[in-house]
C-alpha cells in the first residue's frame, strides 16, 4: 500500500515499528544523499559521469587500476566530510533501543558505523571504501598509505606482503559477493518481523532479493524510496517521500 501522504506514512511506520520485535533495515544509496554523497543511477549520479570499472579489468590492466584509484581520491573530500543524516541517526536510535539487531547495507561509505552501529552489526554487501585490501592475500591497507604510494609513483599500489594489486575494500562488478555478509544478511532477513528497505532501487541482485526473502518468511515489508521499485506491489507499506523527512521523527534524543 502506498502511503497517501508523508504524515500518514510516518504514522503507519511508527505503529509497525512499535509492534515489531526484530527490525532489519536494508539501505541503499538514497539514505546517504542527505550526507552529500551522490547516488549512482540518477541524472548527475556517479555512473552518469564515469562507467564503473569491472573487476576483471581492474585485475588485468594497470591503467584500469590507476584510473580506479584516481577516481577514488577525487572523491576523498566528499567521503571525508560526510556525516550521518537523519536516516542514519534514526536507524542508529532503533539499534540502540534494541529494536534492530543489525543492518544490511549496499552502501560503502561507513556512515552507519559513524552513526552508532557496532562494526560487526553492519552487514556490508558491497564492501567499504574507507580502506583497501589486497585482492590476493586480503591484507588490509589504509588509504593514507595507498595515497602516498599513488603520489610517489603515479600508479596504483601492489601489496607489500604478496605483490598482488590493492583495491578499495569494495565489491566491483564481476567480483564475488562476500560470503559471510551474504550468509548473515540471509539469516537476518529470514528471522525478522519487520524489514525496511530504504533508499534502494532494488535492481541490483542478489542484494535485491533480501526484501523478497523477508516477506516470504513472514515479515512485514516497508519500502521508503523517492522513486517506484519493482517490489512496491508486495510491500505492506510504500513511502515515496524524502528519507530524512520520513525517518527524522524516529531520531532519539
Amino acid at each position: 500500500m502506498i502511503a497517501p501522504s508523508l504524515s500518514s506514512g510516518v504514522e503507519q511506520l511508527g505503529d509497525m515499528i512499535a509492534n515489531a520485535a526484530s527490525i532489519v533495515p536494508f539501505t541503499g544509496a538514497g539514505i546517504s544523499t542527505e550526507s552529500g554523497i551522490p547516488d549512482f543511477r540518477s541524472p548527475g549520479g556517479l555512473w552518469s559521469r564515469n562507467q564503473p570499472i569491472p573487476f576483471d579489468e581492474f585485475v588485468a590492466r594497470q591503467d584500469a587500476r590507476d584510473e580506479a584509484w584516481r577516481r577514488r581520491f577525487a572523491m576523498e573530500q566528499t567521503f571525508a566530510k560526510a556525516r550521518p543524516g537523519r536516516g542514519h541517526r534514526a536507524l542508529a536510535s532503533l539499534y540502540k533501543a534494541g529494536k534492530v539487531p543489525a543492518i544490511i547495507t549496499q552502501n560503502i561509505d561507513n556512515l552507519h558505523q559513524v552513526s552508532g552501529f557496532a562494526e560487526h552489526d553492519v552487514v556490508e554487501l558491497h564492501g567499504n571504501t574507507t580502506y583497501a585490501r589486497c585482492i590476493g592475500c586480503g591484507k588490509r591497507h589504509e588509504l593514507a598509505w595507498v595515497h602516498d604510494w599513488f603520489q610517489r609513483t603515479g600508479h596504483a599500489p601492489h601489496c607489500t606482503a604478496c605483490d598482488e594489486p590493492v583495491k578499495t575494500a569494495t565489491v566491483s562488478f564481476g567480483q564475488a559477493m562476500p560470503p559471510d555478509a551474504m550468509r548473515r544478511a540471509t539469516e537476518l532477513a529470514q528471522h525478522c518481523d519487520l524489514f525496511i528497505a530504504i533508499g534502494s532501487s532494488l535492481v541490483v541482485w542478489p542484494a535485491a532479493g533480501f526484501p523478497m526473502l523477508a516477506k516470504e518468511c513472514g515479515a512485514k515489508l516497508v519500502i521508503i524510496n523517492n522513486e517506484p521499485t519493482e517490489q512496491d506491489e508486495i510491500a505492506d507499506l510504500v513511502i515515496r517521500h524524502d528519507i530524512g523527512d520520513t525517518l527524522g521523527p524516529f531520531v532519539g534524543n
